[in-house]
């Protein structure tokens, strides 16, 4: 989808921010979604900025230089406790939630900069992923700092989610590809039959590998 093509439909993420989905488009279903069309089967290649593909294609390099440095901070035992989670090669098949309610986890390994330490767990938020004409949507419900993104196929393990980041009380997410500091690029997998995680390699601050556990809302 081309940059025009996200802000085209950034009105109707917001209105699922504030619970109003259904009275902006569409409803979205709150069935699984096996296959959805549009949007979501692009290229990828062709949404994401140049940076961006860079940090995607260095993940492996970005994983081992984070967990090098959680070992040498003698964090490790926590990663190798929930290998699921922190293996970077295990990957189910069907790679995107279903639509509907998550409870999000970040989990920040090695520091980038003096401020952050090694290994940084922030508590559980609420996040949501949601459909709107063909674009399949992920993004956190409140908070800080928020991120909302659209997620593409990638192969039969990975999607590839591409977003930007809200701010305090900002309404409107900044189209992707309007400002660096602000894009995100990352890989989403299913780790466990209701379990997923969100790998953003190589982020542009404090550290060297975010990890995102995402489980159904209870």
């Amino acid at each position: 989808m081309p940059v025009n093509g996200l802000a085209r439909v950034s009105g109707l993420i917001i209105c699922a921010m504030v619970g109003l989905f259904g009275g902006c488009a569409r409803s979205a279903s709150a069935q699984p979604m096996l296959a959805l069309p549009g949007d979501r089967q692009a290229d990828w290649r062709r949404v994401a900025t140049s940076p961006d593909r860079a940090r995607l294609r260095s993940w492996r390099g970005a994983w081992l230089d984070a967990l090098a440095k959680v070992r040498s901070a003698g964090l490790i035992a926590s990663i190798e406790a929930d290998p699921s989670l922190f293996d970077p090669d295990h990957a189910l098949p069907n790679p995107v939630p279903p639509v509907g309610r998550y409870r999000c986890q970040m989990i920040k390994l090695g520091a980038n900069g003096t401020a952050m330490r090694d290994l940084t767990r922030y508590p559980p938020v609420e996040c949501r992923v949601d459909v709107a004409e063909g674009v399949v949507w992920l993004y956190k419900v409140d908070g800080a700092q928020r991120p909302v993104g659209t997620l593409y196929d990638d192969t039969s393990t990975r999607a590839v989610f591409l977003g930007t980041m809200l701010f305090a009380d900002e309404q409107r997410p900044l189209a992707y590809g309007r400002d660096g500091n602000r894009d995100l690029a990352g890989y989403v997998e299913r780790i466990e039959p209701e379990r997923w995680r969100m790998v953003l390699p190589s982020p542009r601050f404090e550290s060297l590998l975010n990890v995102v556990e995402i489980v159904p809302a209870q």
